[in-house]
């Protein structure tokens, strides 16, 4: 989702060298002037595009302040904080201005004196918002941290997928590690992506492909009973070639007395819904990865698909579980 830029045309200038910064450092804004067309309904839009975006970057200057539009969009911001009970609006200040009262205990990114000590702050500010490969989902229950890399060895390039789940009034937590392989078919397909600077739009359909397979396949969600981990092995498709995905699940923490009934499928399913969103908005996705897209969207196939072999190590022990 893309970072909102609220700022009085008055400092057009600053606003113009601000975005493309940001752009260059792959954080992708939503600026009027870019994305409003002829016709366009501009309350509407506005409205939608602050709804929708990851946070708003208010720009303070004495026009921006003075600006009964900045001042909607804004309370705009700061409902949504109350709503989400999350930091949504990020202060920019270019200018000596009376700063609007409900942002006077924010901590703001200062451009008056330099500019490049001021992106920094906000593109630390921004980081979390917009970095596919490491995040923090959020359930009701359960905090997911997770973490993307990936690397060439011996000849073969690996990825792995990492999420430890924490539950926020459960004594302990879950770590999964997906590794997946390639096969010399699969790596050449890869390795092309690479020579062709396409490696990132290759890394999301290798994770909408084991979302989409994983989706509806219960067989792949399994008991922790105790300390020791449990195996899962499957093999799905990535567009032309077929990858192997080993993953690895335990728990950490208190010991309870009870089972924890963990679903791999909604963390990787997180995975990719969090980086579908991210790069939705980018302006170099192409016809395969809109496809990538459009396909976990939809309902998985009724196609027979290979069995998920699950190896466990002890028996369950019959008490209360939960779901991370």
């Amino acid at each position: 989702m893309p970072i909102f830029i609220s700022y009085s045309h008055s400092d057009k200038k600053f606003v113009d060298k601000l975005a493309m910064r940001l752009v260059k450092k792959q954080v992708h804004v939503w600026l009027d002037r870019w994305e409003l067309r002829v016709g366009d309904s501009l309350l509407s839009r506005i409205q939608e595009a602050i709804t929708e975006s990851s946070a708003l970057l208010v720009v303070l200057s004495k026009a921006a302040v003075a600006s009964e539009w900045c001042a909607k969009e804004l309370n705009g911001g700061l409902m949504r904080e109350l709503e989400e009970k999350r930091v949504v609006v990020l202060p920019v200040l270019i200018e000596d201005c009376k700063i609007p009262l409900f942002l006077k205990e924010k901590m703001y990114a200062d451009f008056r004196s330099d500019f490049d000590e001021g992106l920094r702050v906000t593109l630390e500010k921004v980081a979390n918002l917009t970095n596919e490969w490491q995040a923090r989902i959020n359930s009701q229950e359960w905090h997911n941290d997770m973490a993307i890399d990936w690397s060439r060895e011996h000849g073969a390039y690996w990825f792995r997928f990492t999420t430890i789940s924490h539950g926020k009034t459960i004594p302990y937590s879950v770590l999964a590690v997906t590794m997946i392989s390639t096969n010399i078919i699969s790596d050449r397909w890869y390795h092309m992506h690479v020579k062709e600077g396409s490696d990132d739009i290759a890394r999301c359909e290798i994770i909408n492909g084991l979302a989409t397979h994983l989706r509806d396949r219960e067989d792949s969600d399994v008991i922790l009973a105790d300390q020791f981990p449990v195996h899962l092995q499957t093999e799905f498709e990535v567009g032309p070639v077929t990858m192997l995905a080993t993953t690895e699940i335990r728990r950490l923490g208190d010991d309870t007395g009870g089972d924890a009934y963990f679903r791999i499928r909604q963390q990787i399913s997180g995975l990719a819904d969090r980086m579908n969103a991210i790069r939705s908005v980018r302006s170099d996705a192409t016809p395969i990865e809109m496809a990538s897209r459009e396909k976990v969207k939809k309902a998985k196939s009724k196609k027979q698909s290979p069995e998920t072999k699950v190896t466990t190590v002890a028996p369950a022990r019959n008490k209360k579980s939960k779901k991370p």
